[in-house]
Order: C-alpha cells, then sequence, then structure tokens
C-alpha cells in the first residue's frame, strides 16, 4: 500500500513558478511510475506529467510540455512538479498518482494507470 500527501499548491500570479512536492508512503515507492494529473471545475481528469520509477524515463502533457518539469528523488520517498510560466487555465486540483506497477519500463500517461492516488492539491493562477 502507498499514501500519497501533495503540498506547494496555492495562489499565483500569471507567469509565475510553484512547485508541487508529493511524499510517499511505503517502501515500494521507488518501484512505482509517479505522475501528476490534474482535474479543473467541470472538465475531465488531465494527464499533466509521469515519470518511471528510476527517472529513466518521463512525458508531459501538451499543455505542460516546455514549462512543467517532473522529477522525483526516491531516497526522499518524494516526486515533484516544477511548475512555470504560469497561466490562468493551469488552475486545477493537481493529483499525485502512483501506478503500483513494479519497476515497469513504460511511463503511465492515462489516469487509469495509477493505481494510487494522492487527495490533491488546489493551484489558482491569477490573471
Amino acid at each position: 500500500q502507498v499514501q500519497l500527501v501533495e503540498s506547494g499548491g496555492g495562489l499565483v500570479q500569471a507567469g509565475g513558478s510553484l512547485r508541487l512536492s508529493c511524499a510517499a508512503s511505503g517502501r515500494t515507492f521507488s518501484n512505482y511510475g509517479m505522475g501528476w494529473l490534474r482535474q479543473a471545475p467541470g472538465k475531465e481528469r488531465e494527464f499533466v506529467a509521469a515519470i518511471t520509477w528510476n527517472g529513466g524515463g518521463s512525458k508531459y502533457g501538451d499543455s505542460a510540455k516546455g514549462r512543467f518539469t517532473i522529477s522525483r528523488e526516491n531516497v526522499k520517498n518524494t516526486v515533484y512538479l516544477q511548475m512555470n510560466s504560469l497561466k490562468p487555465e493551469d488552475t486545477a486540483v493537481y493529483y499525485c498518482a502512483a501506478d503500483g506497477i513494479f519497476q515497469s519500463p513504460i511511463v503511465p500517461t492515462t489516469q487509469w494507470s495509477y493505481r494510487y492516488w494522492g487527495q490533491g492539491t488546489q493551484v489558482t493562477v491569477s490573471s
């Protein structure tokens, strides 16, 4: 079992930056692919970024490419999402998730790829 707790969300002006963190409990964190997804009011959950268990591969959703960076520190059981050049359309609840698959080489890019979810953290970007 993996428990995930996000932090780092908040209110920021357009053009600003935020770094989200996701702290995981459990010894198996370092073996799982991790991702960030977001959901804005009235919209479907959207893939933002994901990284393989060892950091060897990563992928980004179209809205995140060139602005966001996902990384992980397995020794700290933490995955990060650095968000730069934020836009009002980035406003959403951001969720951290773990795929629960042992050392998969595949980067999980859909919400159905994930077994474990955090409670989410709100990011609001003002114009």
